[in-house]
This record gives C-alpha cells, sequence and structure tokens, in this order.
C-alpha cells in the first residue's frame, strides 16, 4: 500500500502501462470521486466511488493505449496529503491506430494510501482528434450550443 501521495500516484502510472484496470481503481478509496472538468460529449465529468472509478477504467484499453510516460513532475503543496502533477502519456488510439501524445494535470488528494479526489485537467479536443471523433465531438458542442 503506497504511504504518500506521490507513490499512490507512480503506482496509479506503472498499473495504467500494465494495463491492468482494475488494479488502478483498487487505489482508490470506497468513496474516492474522479473528476475531468473539461470533459465533454459522453465523458463523465465525476465519477463517485471506486466502482464507478472501476467501470470508467475498464473501458480505457479499448479507447487508448498507453505505451509510455516520459515525463512526469510532482509539485508538492502545502497540503501534504495533496500533489499536483504534470505528466505527458504517449500511445496510439485502439479505434485508429494513430500516435497520440497527450498532457495532463492532476490534482490528487491521499489518505491513507488510497486516493480520495483526483481531478484531471486532460484536453477533450486532442483525445477526440487522436480518436478521430473530433467531427463528432464539435458537432455535439455546437447542438450543445445552439440549444
Amino acid at each position: 500500500m503506497p504511504s504518500t501521495p506521490e507513490e499512490a500516484f507512480r503506482r496509479l502510472l506503472d498499473r495504467m502501462l500494465a494495463k491492468d484496470t482494475d488494479a488502478v481503481a483498487d487505489l482508490w478509496a470506497e468513496d474516492g470521486t474522479a473528476e475531468f472538468p473539461f470533459a465533454t460529449g459522453s465523458s463523465p465529468r465525476r465519477l463517485a466511488g471506486r466502482e464507478e472509478v472501476r467501470g470508467y477504467m475498464a473501458a480505457l484499453p479499448e479507447l487508448m493505449d498507453v505505451r509510455e510516460i516520459p515525463a512526469v513532475t510532482v509539485h508538492h503543496t502545502e497540503r501534504p496529503e495533496t500533489i499536483v502533477v504534470e505528466f505527458t502519456g504517449n500511445g496510439h488510439t485502439v479505434r485508429t491506430g494513430e500516435p497520440y501524445q497527450l498532457d495532463y494535470i492532476a490534482v490528487i488528494t491521499v489518505q491513507d494510501g488510497l486516493i480520495t479526489h483526483y481531478r484531471d485537467y486532460w484536453n477533450p479536443l486532442a483525445v477526440a482528434e487522436a480518436a478521430g471523433t473530433l467531427p463528432e465531438l464539435l458537432d455535439s458542442l455546437r447542438s450543445g450550443a445552439a440549444g
């Protein structure tokens, strides 16, 4: 069991690279949350509880094949249980086989070795472009703005 937020995050990355999404979800506290403030379209903005995180994570290997995390910068905060992490993920999308490189910023709070809050600021336009779904995302944004 990781004891610091940084150890928990690095374990999360290791499990993501190993494609072990159940083990990733096991890093969450039972009532831990994950938030994606920039999520659009059908992507969830908030997951409540480990089992919602598990369901979300289970679908990721069918969408994105993360091959490496070449850059990780951890910023410690005044709150020892919270870190801010900048990282890059490289791989390819399953649907198109197109390579991608995505930059992330995440704010992570860990208590008793488990993630209690994970807020991930990823770029939905970059994800849609890599996945070959940018036209559909733009259409959904246009129709949402018109309504």
